[in-house]
């Protein structure tokens, strides 16, 4: 059986119930509201802490009853019978709580600003960048997730050049942080008459949503500028003069949100700068921890290609887990659930490694 750390597990299951009493005490309302919070976040984990405990003593009564030799055979036989059941319900919960343990991505419960961009191909990668957007809205959809367009840039033929989205929502970043990277597409263009098949990539970015204690940005720091918005197809841009660019001068950053208010595509423009300014600090501090670096999902690199979608065979195959599904149309229209919790198992099961080798 595992080895688990029992202080910590004391720790979390005192604090469990220090905030049941308190929160039952009836604090105000935005002190409530905090602890409602963390109460939720260790509801799960206080309960398998819980039922363990009952189900070792349960396992010390059915032992204490076989070592004591007035026990008769009946209820020697019923002991024996009841062990092995018991052990494998504490080693279920032992894994469990194991994985509860892990240090957490404090960006985990935050929001996200996902950006997707056409690559290689020409026009069939901005058509394959409208099918990788089609694809999240539809899975943040199934989760209950909201996704709102803050920019976009209609390719020629359809789909984006370029499309950047909010996503907010329960666990939205620890879902979606392991799609960062290229994705590559093979299919026969609806253009091609030979049939022949054509290989293109678009390159998607998860950032975690800063908030302003995050992310602190001086009013020197940036340059905002007022322009008219221009761009193909019509659907996400306007003709008004209500485009806003913001230039972050320390790093070059230019953000450009160009929906229908000018107060609202500055707030919008100022979300996405912010995100990008925490994702750099993000990267910055995994760089200098190279242990964090090395138990990331391949190497966190946005040039590198992480899944092909490959259409004549109906498969898509992450790269980095070696995964290969051949539901390709069930992927293409959301249900991302089964590479997600692959994703999520793999780094898990990395970081439990890594603290067994300390």
């Amino acid at each position: 059986m595992l080895e688990l750390p029992r202080d910590r597990m004391d720790q979390v299951l005192k604090r469990f119930e220090m905030l049941e009493a308190q929160m039952a005490a009836g604090p105000d309302p935005e002190a409530y509201v905090k602890m409602a919070s963390e109460y939720s976040d260790l509801e799960d984990i206080a309960a398998k802490i819980r039922a363990l405990r009952g189900a070792e003593g349960e396992l010390a009564d059915l032992q204490a009853m076989l070592s004591d030799k007035s026990t008769d055979a009946e209820m020697r036989g019923l002991a024996e019978a009841d062990i092995p059941g018991v052990e494998e319900t504490i080693e279920g919960l032992q894994k469990d709580i194991q994985v509860l343990l892990l240090p957490k991505d404090a960006a985990d419960d935050k929001n996200a600003i996902l950006e997707i961009r056409a690559g290689t191909g020409g026009d069939e990668a901005a058509l394959f960048a409208g099918n990788l957007y089609r694809m999240y809205e539809r899975y943040a959809a199934a989760r209950g997730w909201r996704i709102e367009i803050a920019s976009a840039s209609d390719g020629e033929m359809g789909g984006f050049k370029e499309v950047i989205a909010t996503v907010s929502g329960k666990g939205v970043f620890a879902h979606l942080k392991f799609e960062s990277g290229v994705h590559r597409v093979q299919r026969v263009p609806d253009t091609e008459a030979s049939g022949r098949i054509h290989t293109s990539a678009a390159t998607v970015a998860v950032l975690p949503e800063a908030e302003d204690v995050d992310i602190d940005i001086r009013a020197e720091d940036i340059r905002i500028d007022t322009m008219r918005a221009s761009g193909a197809g019509g659907q996400h841009v306007n003709t008004t003069d209500s485009a806003v660019r913001i230039t972050h001068l320390p790093t070059g950053i230019m953000v450009v949100s160009a929906e229908k208010s000018q107060h609202q595509n500055r707030a919008k423009a100022m979300q996405i700068l912010r995100a990008r300014l925490f994702d750099i600090e993000r990267n910055r501090a995994a760089d200098e921890r190279s242990e964090a670096r090395r138990l990331q999902v391949g190497s966190g690199d946005r040039s590198e290609r992480i899944r092909t979608y490959n259409f004549p065979q109906g498969r898509v195959t992450d790269h980095r887990i070696n995964l290969t599904l051949y539901k390709l149309d069930k992927v293409m229209e959301g249900d991302l659930d089964e590479i997600v919790d692959a994703l999520i198992a793999d780094h898990q099961s990395k970081l439990l490694l890594d603290l067994g080798s300390n």
